[in-house]
């Protein structure tokens, strides 16, 4: 989200000014057992929306004796590509935030070392979506959808839309704003869910149709939700015009959550229709400085205290089957129960000609 998220649908947290613990400390300590040096401080590379509670880090801390320096890069798309450009000096241990969208590209540039985590058992097998080689480990999913802004469709006595053949009637027209499919994980994410809606000889005609129907698109989560949207709390202070964004399914706790007072119903919904099915990964980065502490980081990841703080820092659902959601996550979030998907492998093979596809339609 990212975001992110991602999640993911927790790039909304951070969008919003909520701060991440950067725990610092020195760079390395006596080790008890051999006298010498081993690093202290564990860096997770990751996009703008991860979050984490201070306690939950220093809860790793105290486990573990490493502390956890995060290292943000942009949107989920941006990050991974300068993960890539890093490859082999990488700029940290831990790599979090590349989804299913963007997975094969990671994958097949080598970032990561193979690490079977600690507790993989306790993670269904139908999001371990590299189980026979072990080079990533799911924490999160999540679903990218629109989201709308419930006060104004009232105002306006208008039914908010549905699915993806809503979005293209001209009651919506010059209402949606879409992330840029190019740069943004959620962007890429609803890009891959119309491909899933429409198949290949299908898709390109519907974005036609959004674009002639007003579709506006810009380049992160951040600018779309949080400066374009009219329903977001960040929106409210940009004066944003457009009721209909890519979000995420779990948005709607955000708006509760940071609102003041906190509203008794969610003032944004989720068109359940036009969801797609989202995974984030995190990975040993290749050449890391400190593998021991990143592998202690992935196991702490699918741990039940990191995945239960999950829900409320980063508004995505835990992978661990034991993990319990917070009431306010799944009281105002949606439930989506077909989200639109496309196999990994197809995803590897039509990724890239699906958007350079994309950008020539909508872009030009």
């Amino acid at each position: 989200m990212s975001t992110t998220k991602k999640f993911a649908a927790g790039a909304i947290a951070a969008a919003l000014g909520v701060t991440t613990l950067t725990a610092c400390g020195g760079e390395s300590a006596k080790d008890s057992a051999g006298g010498g040096t081993k690093p202290k401080t564990v860096t997770l590379v990751s996009h703008d929306s991860f979050n984490a509670s201070p306690a939950v880090l220093k809860e790793f801390t105290r486990q573990t004796g490493y502390t956890v320096k995060v290292l943000k890069s942009g949107d989920a798309g941006e990050a991974v590509n300068k993960a890539i450009l890093t490859k082999g000096a990488p700029q940290g241990d831990v790599f979090f935030g590349v989804d299913n969208t963007l997975l094969s590209r990671a994958l097949d540039n080598g970032l990561f070392e193979p690490y079977e985590a600690k507790g993989l058992d306790r993670v269904p097998e139908t999001v371990r979506l590299d189980k026979d080689k072990h080079r990533v480990t799911p924490v999160d999913t999540g679903e990218i959808c629109v989201n709308y802004d419930k006060k104004y469709f009232a105002d306006k006595k208008l039914a908010p839309p549905q699915t993806f053949d809503d979005l293209a009637k001209p009651a919506y027209k010059n209402l949606l704003v879409v992330e840029n499919a190019e740069r943004s994980s959620p962007g890429l994410g609803f890009l891959l869910g119309t491909a899933a809606r429409y198949g290949d000889d299908g898709w390109q005609d519907y974005w036609k149709k959004l674009k002639a129907n007003g579709v506006k698109v810009v380049d992160s989560w951040e600018l779309a939700y949080n400066q374009e949207f009219s329903g977001s709390v960040g929106g409210k202070k940009a004066k944003g015009d457009r009721p209909l964004v890519v979000s995420y399914a779990s948005s709607p706790p955000v708006e509760v959550l940071y609102s003041e007072p906190q509203p008794a119903e969610a003032p944004t919904g989720v068109s359940t229709g036009t969801c797609f099915q989202q995974t984030e990964f995190a990975g040993l980065l290749t050449g890391a400085k400190n593998p021991d502490g990143g592998k202690a980081l992935i196991d702490f990841m699918i741990g039940k205290k990191f995945q239960e703080d999950m829900p409320l820092q980063m508004f995505v659902n835990p992978v661990a089957k034991d993990a319990k959601l917070p009431e306010l996550f799944t009281k105002h979030g949606a439930e989506v129960d077909q989200p639109h998907t496309v196999a990994p492998e197809k995803i590897a093979e039509k990724r890239d000609q699906w958007i350079q596809t994309w950008s020539s339609l909508v872009l030009k």
